[in-house]
């Protein structure tokens, strides 16, 4: 009778933990959406913005012009300028600094092998076959190519040296190598003087080595994802947990960005440009944004950088303004 109380107690403490991640919607107490003074930005990927069918310089444009977005986000990917060996072509993102100076825009250039959106690492496709470590040495060679491009460039206010380096549960990529990461940071920091952001995920890492190598620290801000075993579920995870995990790495709120917060729906299966409502809103409704929104200016970090644009946009033209209107509205506080 002992052991069958003892599993029936277990069991219900496995359903009430499951239905706490699977079911609660962890929402702050208190939603206004009341943020620090140029606390906002978010990050566009034209490439990405191109894989969802949308014309990467239209929807650029609307983020500048329609949104007045004032920090954004580039990730200067090596296949899109580097597609035959050392013949760079740079136009695309020429013009995204070009129009973005123009309307006072500050940008982080994204730099390196691994960057955001799927497959992560984004070698060309001339060596991507290679043996890792030569894909390395390439991409030193490609890193002080685009530095040297891009550092007189006052609107780049910094550099972001690869995205989740060390994070090994996700994407295309071999296994995180703490010992590369360090070189190349320092030969960006032999080029220039700005300042360096190292990035890692918010719910997945601890944030040792990235603390340490970072002059400002970018954490990812997920809060509802999906995997095989429970379908989608829920971060429980309060604000107070990333500002102690900040605190555990000698790390100051002002010395911490939300470099990736979450904004898009979460897709098991399909891609973002042919999720259907049903699907989206389970992971993404337009309450879990506001949400979303109130988690990152509850964190008091110095800046929380909105990942999903791109989809906001597709959603805009299909009629759905919710996404856009919402995001136009926190911009238009800054």
């Amino acid at each position: 009778m002992k052991r069958r109380n003892k599993m029936l107690i277990w069991l219900l403490i496995i359903v009430l933990a499951f239905s706490y991640l699977k079911f609660f919607k962890h929402y702050p107490m208190k939603i206004d959406l009341q943020a620090k003074d140029d606390f906002w930005g978010l990050t566009y990927s034209p490439k990405f913005a191109s894989e969802l069918g949308l014309d990467w310089q239209e929807t650029y444009l609307a983020i500048l012009d329609e949104l007045e977005v004032k920090n954004i986000r580039i990730p200067i990917y090596w296949d899109q300028i580097e597609k035959s060996p050392g013949e760079y072509d740079f136009s695309v993102y020429d013009y995204i600094f070009e129009e973005g100076a123009k309307r006072d825009v500050k940008f982080i250039a994204n730099i390196g092998w691994r960057l955001p959106r799927w497959p992560e690492c984004h070698a060309p496709s001339w060596i991507e076959d290679e043996d890792p470590s030569v894909i390395k040495e390439q991409t030193y060679a490609m890193l002080e190519f685009v530095v040297g491009r891009y550092k007189h460039r006052p609107e780049i206010v910094s550099w972001q040296v690869e995205n989740e380096p060390l994070l090994n549960t996700f994407g295309e990529c071999p296994n995180g190598d703490l010992e590369f990461l360090k070189k190349e940071i320092a030969l960006v920091k032999s080029l220039d003087d700005r300042p360096i952001i190292v990035s890692a995920s918010g719910e997945l890492s601890t944030w040792r080595h990235e603390a340490k190598l970072a002059d400002v620290f970018g954490t990812t801000m997920y809060r509802v994802v999906w995997n095989w075993w429970f379908g989608y579920f829920r971060y429980p995870l309060p604000a107070w947990f990333y500002q102690d995990k900040a605190w555990l790495n000698n790390l100051s709120k002002d010395e911490v960005i939300i470099s990736e917060l979450q904004a898009e729906p979460w897709v098991p299966n399909g891609t973002l440009a042919d999720i259907e409502e049903f699907d989206y809103k389970k992971s993404f409704d337009i309450e879990q944004f506001r949400a979303n929104l109130q988690f990152a200016i509850n964190t008091d970090f110095k800046q929380a950088y909105l990942w999903g644009v791109e989809w906001w946009y597709v959603q805009k033209q299909k009629g759905n303004t919710s996404y856009w209107d919402l995001a136009q509205q926190i911009f238009s506080q800054q």
